[in-house]
């Protein structure tokens, strides 16, 4: 459920106040969120739509990383049901460990199983109709990854 790159001494692991950027990475989009500065709350960013070539969309989440001053990524990992990796989950854990090689930031893969579905359901609730939902679900999705990894208790996770 949850795994982490080689560096830990970054500045998560410090008192500081830290901002996390959480990704729900797509073939077509990816979602963006971006905790605040206590690190309490995910906000949703923007819906990146994907160039052709995934070194663009690398650079445009460093920018983003750079930004917001983050101190690490947390990056959705789409597991099937039972737990095992999907093919998704391969091809996302290689760009997040691209992202987190070009960034130097410490990487948290984060199960984000039936976080998409939960991202429909908000935004149905919020009255948007099923149009409405492509340029949102994402970030949404993102966000309540984000937020998951936020609240777990800190023990269970090294930051």
């Amino acid at each position: 459920m949850r795994s982490v790159t080689p560096d830990l001494n970054s500045r998560a692991s410090t008192n500081a106040p830290v901002r996390y950027l959480g990704l729900d990475v797509g073939s077509k989009r990816i979602g963006v969120a971006v905790s605040d500065e206590l690190g309490l709350t995910a906000q949703p960013v923007m819906t990146l739509v994907r160039k052709r070539n995934p070194k663009d969309d690398l650079r445009s989440l460093a920018r983003l990383c750079r930004k917001f001053g983050c101190a690490g990524i947390v990056v959705g990992n789409p597991l099937h049901l039972s737990g095992e990796l999907s093919d998704r989950a391969e091809k996302t854990q290689i760009f997040a460990n691209e992202l987190a090689l070009l960034t130097k930031l410490p990487l948290y893969l984060w199960d984000e199983r039936l976080t998409t579905r939960e991202a429909h359901a908000i935004l149905y609730e919020a009255g948007k109709s099923r149009e409405e939902h492509k340029p949102l679900v994402d970030q949404v999705a993102a966000t309540l990854i984000l937020q998951s990894f936020l609240d777990a208790p800190a023990q269970n996770v090294p930051r």
